[in-house]
């Protein structure tokens, strides 16, 4: 069966996704809560970290808020291309607050029959698996404690998300590989936002051109599946869309977009001036819990480990 026919099967209810998607939104608290843009100086965006903390304070929690994002999609990335998990991979998981399972199906290896899916899926999660053991070790090196992996659910949250989104129910990010694009474009965007947000909070410059660089290869990620997503045609780029207004419905802004705008194919996601996005903590937090406002859910079961939580 071709991408476009699997495509075209799993979301063959499309047409009505706005309408399901409002209704979904409410039922799973995705709603406007009366959020306005959460600066990351907030103490509530800290989980009650105080803004006033040292610098070298400051910084670790920024890591390990990263850190636990790069976990989510080092798994999922990992386990689509090589149906294992990360551990099994070498890379470290445990730390300070709550080591939680990888919550997955019994078979969630991809079953590509694209060549370059599967490379380029393979690339990706190389990269994830080295930016976790990456900020461990920069953690480590400012002194602080890096967080162990917190539960991670890669089942009902995807269909959670898909059904709030109108995409229908019972979404199976490792089915096929045009599922396993839906998936990646479900988050990918939003670890580009969070790097751009999370900029000003980094001190140390030495931390700041690291993060400076895992936002550019994110960027390339995110690029990558937005430009697959597109040339998959108006299915994949309807889907697409509808998964970005559910991001900014949960995440209480209007910095997201699909991968047309105006008719036209939209790659990049930047404002007038050609610059990405920022999205803060709590915006951030309020996508990946699937809930404005919660402190646990979706993705994260139990909540992220860390100050910023």
């Amino acid at each position: 069966m071709s991408s476009q026919s699997l495509l075209q099967e799993s979301f063959a209810s499309l047409q009505n996704r706005r309408a399901t998607r409002r209704a979904m939104i409410k039922k799973i608290g995705l709603g406007a809560l009366g959020l306005g843009s959460v600066g990351l100086l907030n103490p509530q965006a800290f989980g009650g970290f105080a803004a006033s903390a040292s610098p070298s304070a400051t910084d670790v929690a920024v890591l390990n808020f990263a850190l636990n994002l790069e976990y989510l999609e080092a798994e999922y990335y990992t386990y689509a291309v090589s149906g294992v998990g990360i551990e099994s991979m070498g890379v470290g998981i445990n730390g300070s607050g709550t080591l939680g399972p990888t919550t997955v199906k019994s078979s969630p290896q991809v079953a590509f029959t694209t060549a370059s899916y599967q490379q380029y899926g393979a690339e990706i999660a190389a990269d994830e698996r080295a930016h976790v053991t990456f900020l461990r070790a920069a953690i480590t090196a400012a002194g602080g404690t890096p967080v162990a992996r917190p539960a991670i659910n890669l089942r009902e949250s995807f269909a959670a998300a898909a059904q709030a989104a109108g995409l229908g129910a019972g979404f199976d990010p490792f089915a096929n590989e045009v599922n396993f694009l839906i998936g990646a474009f479900v988050f990918e965007d939003v670890g580009v936002t969070a790097y751009k947000g999370a900029a000003p909070l980094i001190t140390n410059k030495t931390y700041l051109e690291a993060a400076a660089g895992i936002l550019a290869v994110e960027a390339y990620h995110a690029g990558t599946v937005r430009t697959l997503l597109y040339s998959l045609g108006d299915t994949a780029r309807q889907a697409a869309q509808a998964i970005s207004d559910l991001r900014d419905s949960a995440g209480g802004s209007e910095a997201d977009e699909g991968v047309t705008k105006n008719g036209q194919a939209n790659i990049v996601v930047a404002d007038a001036d050609g610059i990405a996005y920022s999205r803060s903590t709590r915006q951030v937090l309020n996508i990946v819990y699937l809930m404005a406002g919660a402190s646990s859910g979706g993705f994260f079961p139990n909540g992220l480990n860390g100050d910023i939580r």
